[in-house]
């Protein structure tokens, strides 16, 4: 049995939108590519796609996944940035794009990942996972093995560059679901995606990302190309409080890459608001638990709840709450007792759960009697 819905007080609203006329949202442009995905970073929602779950060739796309597997064989512990990696053979002799490091020198894991990310190095990308799990093959298996755990599925890969293989494929989607968790979990990591340019073995080469040269608000993310995928770009920006990712996959030249991700931000900031809702840990509901040794409950939420909608319609928003009934101990922190559900303009947007924020243990004998009779005339 569960509670009627509740309409949360206007306390716990944010009304900074509050005043702004609603902008009519257009259709989403058209966009000259073969696949593209513009998202909210906070919230998820998407905003423009086109073939987001078709599988294509992401070429040097690729290398988020690499640079997500070795973020976090970093975190484990597994290696460090001071690591001196003994270039090999293949990785010196790897085709296309390169940071220039030569066969038989060691390079740090540092400098291995400024070249990966800022100047695309195939033969970065080979030393570093050869460092981490003996071949490319091996660490191939370990990025698949992420970008399951990532729910990534309609992604498979077979090497570390991006170079053409036809086993070697992600979507629109997927691609966006392992760049959101880099900047989530990564955040230490992720300025080197702004870096405009690196110069490594007396060799200066440019980020390949012409627009972190053209707006002020993009601070990433990735290029790729090959005949085969065409011209890619992953892009993120900010602006005020609010992060778009978009991607554009199958594109006609480097420019098109370009202009094509620029249109989608300038869409979504133009015509979308990004708001924050409720914190994570922040009380909505108290309520009564029956045979406990405290007679009161605070739920909440596990993670900050944000919702993205059009902007100036802020007023049309609703949040409820629903909640199982008779509460009876023990609850565990974290458990799950209810829905958070907003809606907006009539239409349910998003649903969070609603979890116990602290223990509620089992009350004594003579407490829960006490309890069990008063649950009868409650």
């Amino acid at each position: 049995m569960r509670l009627p819905l509740q309409l949360f007080p206007p306390l716990f609203l944010l009304l900074s939108a509050l005043g702004q006329a609603q902008a009519a949202v257009p259709a989403p442009p058209q966009i000259a590519a073969t696949g593209h995905l513009l998202m909210d970073f906070h919230s998820g929602e998407v905003l423009a796609e086109n073939n987001a779950d078709k599988r294509l060739e992401p070429a040097s796309l690729t290398k988020i996944m690499t640079a997500y597997t070795v973020f976090k064989e970093l975190e484990e512990g597994n290696i460090t940035l001071n690591d001196q990696v003994l270039v090999s053979k293949k990785a010196w002799k790897t085709p296309g794009s390169r940071m220039f490091i030569e066969v038989g020198k060691r390079v740090s894991v540092d400098d291995l990942i400024h070249g990966m990310i800022i100047s695309s190095g195939n033969d970065a990308c080979v030393a570093l996972a050869e460092h981490i799990a003996g071949s490319e093959a091996s660490f191939a298996a370990l990025m698949n093995k992420h970008a399951l755990e990532l729910g990534m599925e309609n992604s498979h890969f077979t090497n570390s560059t991006g170079l053409p293989d036809p086993n070697l494929y992600t979507t629109p989607e997927d691609i966006l679901k392992v760049t959101r968790a880099i900047i989530k979990e990564f955040p230490q990591f992720y300025p080197l995606y702004s870096i405009k340019e690196y110069s490594y073995n007396g060799i200066k080469q440019k980020n390949r990302n012409l627009l972190l040269w053209r707006d002020a608000s993009v601070d990433g993310v990735k290029t790729g190309h090959t005949e085969a995928a065409g011209y890619c770009l992953v892009t993120s920006a900010k602006r005020d409080n609010m992060r778009l990712m978009s991607v554009v996959m199958g594109t006609a030249s480097d420019e098109a890459r370009a202009k094509e991700s620029q249109t989608l931000l300038n869409f979504g900031f133009r015509f979308f608001q990004t708001h924050r809702l409720f914190n994570a840990g922040q009380p909505l509901k108290e309520l009564r638990v029956w045979k406990g040794d405290s007679d009161h409950l605070n739920l909440g939420l596990e993670e900050d709840l944000y919702i993205t909608i059009p902007r100036g319609s802020y007023d049309k928003l609703v949040a409820r709450i629903r909640i199982e009934n008779n509460i009876l101990a023990p609850v565990s922190q974290g458990q799950v007792l209810g829905r958070v559900i907003v809606e907006h303009d009539g239409e349910t947007i998003k649903e969070a759960p609603l979890v116990a924020l602290h223990d509620v243990r089992e009350g004594g004998i003579i407490h829960n009697l006490i309890d069990q009779v008063l649950m009868v005339f409650h």
